[in-house]
């Protein structure tokens, strides 16, 4: 049966929620068939699967096309879209705007959007339209350029208190849930139990209402960069390497197709051709 946001609030300060990315149908099936509670269709789908250098370029037709594959696959697991960059930023129209089509064309249950203070009244006005808002605080990569790289975030005093008052400002706007990024885990932990919105943690400790993660870093499906706070359950490019390899030999020594992979014909119907 499928989740619904009162299923998620039910959670808070009890059994943490397990959520990660998907951006196909076919991924989001197995997420959803492990019982996995949320799917993230992240921006990250320009790192991981459009192959940009970061999130920027990532359009909201690319969310939409991504999402409706994810929502087609994810019978239970509750669906979170992002909202790439600039669809929200300009202005609070163009927030609720964009946040209606992606809900709208992907039957997707809530939007995700970045920043704390400076976009509350985005996630007030988008809440108000009917649509369910996740913040996203601490590091955030569309604004990667301003904070001069992939930094931990909220290690000073100020730093540290202007994450405790995004979080109470994007509770206050309306959102139901708060992404929390590269934050220390002891930060992470008094902002979940200073908010009635859930957290969910990626690099913030064990101390938030939930974790996420990008499926391809867990499964360690590609062989770059993997970040402190991943744990890898599977090491998938050794693995398809190494398939791929046995495939190019079969091949080349005509040992696939065998027999048991091809269709017949009567030699009948082959003498009678000219």
């Amino acid at each position: 049966m499928k989740k619904s946001i009162y299923d998620m609030l039910s959670r808070k300060g009890s059994l943490p929620i397990s959520m990660l990315t998907a951006y196909d149908y076919h991924t989001a099936r197995a997420i959803d068939e492990a019982g996995i509670d949320m799917i993230l269709v992240g921006d990250s789908l320009g790192n991981v699967i459009l192959g940009y250098e970061n999130t920027l370029s990532v359009t909201i037709d690319d969310m939409i096309h991504h999402g409706k594959a994810v929502c087609r696959g994810a019978k239970n697991a509750f669906v979170v879209i992002d909202m790439p960059f600039m669809s929200y930023q300009t202005s609070v129209e163009d927030a609720v705007t964009n946040a209606g089509r992606i809900l709208k064309e992907t039957n997707c249950q809530a939007v995700k959007l970045e920043g704390g203070q400076e976009y509350a009244d985005r996630i007030k006005a988008i809440t108000q339209a009917g649509i369910p808002v996740v913040a996203h605080i601490g590091l955030t990569p569309q604004s990667f350029n301003m904070l001069g790289g992939y930094k931990v975030q909220g290690k000073n005093q100020a730093a540290a208190q202007k994450l405790m008052d995004d979080a109470r400002a994007v509770t206050e706007a309306g959102a139901f849930a708060i992404t929390l990024e590269c934050v220390p885990a002891a930060l992470a932990k008094k902002v979940t139990e200073s908010v009635s919105a859930l957290t969910i943690g990626i690099g913030a400790g064990n101390g938030c209402d939930g974790q996420v993660l990008v499926y391809q870093d867990m499964l360690g499906y590609s062989d770059g960069f993997t970040p402190k706070f991943v744990k890898q359950y599977a090491n998938l490019h050794e693995i398809m390497t190494e398939a791929f390899r046995h495939y190019k030999k079969d091949v080349e020594t005509r040992t696939f197709p065998s027999q048991e992979h091809t269709f017949t014909i009567s030699e009948d119907v082959l003498d009678k051709l000219y």
